[in-house]
């Protein structure tokens, strides 16, 4: 997936209308670049093994811990450590970036017949 490039981001997100379902826009040392929209509420998980990075393009929304919730705006970044439980929320649909090892599922610890996305597609 090294086509030596620009991505444009704007251009990327018109491209698909669902929700919770990742795509691959680039690769690099064995991780994976993935936009996605939110909207809603995302099921409880955990990933045993890969931290999980969002940064949010345009929206807002919410990474919500049993204990805490991390508010994110637009230009905001946030990590979720590996083997913390944790789900987002957006009121409104939210435009993301996420960067994970490649082939990260989404729901990690979890398969849900929602939101579990197929890994590996890409724009």
């Amino acid at each position: 997936m090294h086509s030596m490039t620009s991505v444009n981001l704007n251009q990327k997100f018109s491209l698909f209308t669902e929700h919770w379902r990742p795509k691959v826009i680039a690769e690099l040392n064995g991780q994976e670049v993935k936009v996605v929209k939110f909207k809603g509420e995302f099921v409880w998980h955990h990933h045993d093994d890969q931290d999980e990075l969002f940064l949010v393009w345009k929206g807002q929304f919410r990474v919500e811990f049993r204990d805490r919730v991390v508010e994110l705006h637009q230009g905001e970044l946030f990590v979720v450590p590996r083997g913390v439980e944790h789900r987002t929320v957006a009121e409104e649909e939210v435009e993301v970036l996420i960067f994970e090892p490649a082939e990260t599922r989404n729901t990690g610890n979890i398969s849900d017949d929602t939101f579990t996305a197929p890994s590996g597609v890409t724009i």
